[in-house]
């Protein structure tokens, strides 16, 4: 009796064997990741995906523009599985060149919301940042409730915010535009000239140290900005400096506050594409959700994902719902209007 027990478990521990190399054969491989995101946290991701899956991701890390004129360049033998960067303006203007393709995926489409997702799901959004409004609370008593009325001159002289070729103020731009009509937004971006400190300049922490110095009285920031200096140091953003700085959630009898978005599509030409949409999918998971808001202090896309004390440190807010992949498409407008007011 002891020698077919011994051959059983001779036979139960090759099958056991057979079917682990099957599976990680099935979950092996790589997936080739050209990134403009810049943050050090973002490694958890990539080493838990490796963990969860054995394929491996490669990275290539460049700004935007660079990653795009690459793939365009590389064309048919493009190494990129998939593109990850940040702003809406910059996922359109990846689909515009026509370096993405659609993808079909059950647990994005679960997962992501509809206003999240480009039309043709050639992109997805993963994290947001609300663009809300910071003042000094010593100098400013009546701080602007929302964006249109940034354009009030009885701020004149106050306000401070980035230039025209910034992607944030691009998209902000469109938001105004779809939610407002194009007119209206036209007028509101002539006051809003009107009423600059200075000139625009500089990211979005350096507005944010225009407050401290006095140079700004009001100022338009990413919620991360703020929420990284309530977690750690920030160099010109000490704990004292901060206590004097209040914030705005705009709109939140009308339209919202204006969500930035960070997200990601399939290459085009993915030799990995299977991979590709596997880690895209991971990205929409509760863990990797977790790990946008704790390592970026960033909102996570998927609803009932818990936020990082530092981001709910800055209270509860109603987001615009719109269309994202509908403001996209309102770009080339939004530029045009910067041109004619003059907003450099």
């Amino acid at each position: 009796m002891r020698k077919p027990l011994k051959t059983s478990l001779i036979l139960m521990t090759a099958v056991s064997s057979l079917a682990t190399a099957v599976y990680a054969e099935s979950h092996s491989g790589e997936v080739n990741l050209y990134s403009s995101r810049h943050y050090d946290t973002d490694e958890r991701l990539y080493s838990d995906f490796t963990e969860q899956t054995g394929i491996t991701v490669n990275r290539i890390e460049a700004n935007a523009d660079e990653l795009i004129a690459r793939m365009q360049a590389e064309g048919l033998n493009s190494p990129a599985d998939i593109l990850l960067t940040v702003d809406t303006s910059r996922l359109e203007r990846a689909k515009q060149a026509g370096i993405l393709q659609s993808i079909d995926s059950d647990v994005l489409e679960a997962r992501i919301p509809a206003s999240l997702q480009d039309a043709d799901n050639q992109w997805f959004g993963f994290s947001q940042r609300a663009r809300i409004i910071f003042y000094d609370k010593t100098e400013v008593d009546n701080p602007p409730l929302d964006y249109l009325s940034l354009a009030d001159p009885i701020y004149e002289g106050m306000v401070c915010h980035r230039s025209s070729t910034n992607v944030y103020s691009q998209t902000l731009m469109s938001a105004v535009i779809e939610n407002h009509g194009e007119e209206a937004a036209k007028e509101w971006a002539q006051g809003f000239v009107n009423n600059f400190a200075r000139d625009p300049q500089g990211g979005d922490t350096d507005q944010l140290r225009g407050l401290v110095s006095g140079e700004c009285d009001i100022a338009i920031s990413n919620t991360y900005y703020f929420a990284r200096a309530l977690r750690t140091e920030v160099d010109g953003l000490d704990a004292e400096a901060m206590e004097n700085i209040g914030w705005i959630f705009p709109a939140q009898n009308a339209e919202g506050a204006h969500m930035n978005l960070s997200g990601g599509g399939v290459a085009l030409n993915a030799p990995n594409r299977e991979n590709a949409i596997k880690f895209m999918e991971y990205l929409a998971s509760d863990q990797a959700q977790q790990y946008f808001s704790a390592g970026n202090d960033e909102y996570p896309a998927v609803a009932g994902v818990g936020l990082s004390p530092s981001v709910a440190a800055m209270g509860l807010f109603r987001p615009d719902a719109v269309d994202l992949s509908a403001v996209a498409k309102n770009l080339p407008v939004a530029q045009q209007i910067f041109n004619e007011v003059g907003w450099e």
